[in-house]
Formats: C-alpha cells, structure tokens, sequence
C-alpha cells in the first residue's frame, strides 16, 4: 500500500513514516499542499494522511481541490484541531476520517485499515482468495490446510497485499512498483522478480501467475470476507 503523507512538521512526518513502514506500507512525505496536489495529480496513492495546518494552503482547500477534480483517493485527515466545526468541515468536505493529535500510531493504523477495507467494500481485516488469506493487522500469512503461517519480509507482504486486493487481475511490474516502493528508494530493474520469486516459494508456485510479458496475477478464487 502506498500512502501521501502530508504534514509540515518533520518530527512528526519522521515518527509517522518510520512507524508506517514498519507496517509495510510505502510512504511519500510532503509539507505542503501545492506539492499534495502536484504529487496527487502524477502519483496513484491508496490513502491521503493530510494535515490541515499547512503553510500555504490549509489542508481543507487542498481537500476541497482534489474532490472537485474527482479524485476518489481515500483521506484522513490528521490534525491537532480539535473542535467541531473543523470536524464537520473536514468530514463534509470530503474526508474519509478524521483523527485528532496527539494519537497513538496503533489507532492511526487502525484506522487507516479501516478506511482501506470501507474504500473497497470489504467488511472483515483480512483479505483471501480462499487458499492465501493475509491480515494486515498482524502481518500473517495462511495457506489452507497448512498449520504454520508464513513468514513474509516486508516487500514480500506489500507485493502480496497488491496482489490479493486485486485477484484476478493482472498487475504489471510498475503497477507493484507503485505500490511497493515511496520516492527515493532505489528500485533494481529485477526487484519485483526477485521479490515475485521468493513469493512463489514460499505460498505456492500456482497461487502467483506469470502473464509472460505483461505482470503476475493471483487466481480469483472466493471472494474476499
């Protein structure tokens, strides 16, 4: 999963983005929101952690703009106002949620989980394709009649997470890439090969397709619950 972090202050920007990915999720961090909009207008993101007090432009204008343009990308809004017409200002403008600081990195993930399973129409945390079920709130892995879940690395879970959200469909090397990598990481033309490939071992060669010359592709199977 992929997120834009949008806060002016850089200890928090710092605090949140390692925490963030150490949950495996790819973090691109700005501290303004001309350069949200710029980063929202070339990047496909999952979710938006926005900031309100913003230098600039205030973090309800940047909301306002990117609902106008039709940009359905999930928002949380993460602030220190705490008052209600913020609240309600944020929440009608558009905004998925809206957490108040200071918070605990364990409520924001949970909240951003939720957010993230609302936005594609799911109900329950873990994601399966009724062999692979993977649950983002512990970071396991279970095969179907197989005791013993498995252990992924980080980029591993990431590739695996883009994968099964989208079973049946095929997603190219940039496609994960996107999703995998923040800005500023050195990404080696066979990353996602690589990657792929430990993958393929440890769940199973046939739960990972390879379309030759297009990407790889999970079976559908049963719906995610």
């Amino acid at each position: 999963m992929r997120i834009l972090l949008v806060e002016d202050d850089r200890m928090i920007a710092d605090a949140v983005s390692a925490s963030l990915r150490d949950g495996h999720y790819a973090v691109d961090w700005v501290n303004n929101g001309k350069t949200a909009e710029e980063a929202l207008m070339t990047q496909s993101y999952d979710l938006v952690l926005l900031d309100l007090g913003l230098p600039g432009q205030d973090g309800l204008k940047v909301l306002t703009h990117i609902r106008k343009k039709k940009n359905a990308t999930p928002v949380l809004i993460v602030t220190a106002r705490d008052d209600l017409d913020s609240r309600l200002s944020g929440l009608d403008g558009g905004a998925d949620d809206y957490i108040i600081k200071p918070f605990d990195m364990a409520e924001l993930q949970a909240r951003m989980r939720a957010v993230l399973r609302r936005h594609g129409g799911q109900s329950s945390p873990k994601l399966t394709n009724g062999v692979i079920t993977l649950d983002p709130t512990t970071y396991m892995v279970e095969i179907a009649e197989q005791d013993k879940p498995v252990v992924l690395s980080n980029k591993e879970f990431s590739v695996l997470q883009a994968l099964i959200s989208r079973a049946g469909t095929i997603l190219s090397r940039s496609d994960l890439e996107n999703k995998v990598y923040a800005w500023g990481e050195e990404v080696e033309s066979n990353a996602i090969d690589f990657l792929i490939h430990g993958l393929r071992k440890k769940i199973g060669k046939e739960q990972i397709k390879n379309v030759r010359g297009v990407g790889w592709m999970m079976p559908k199977g049963k719906a995610n619950v």
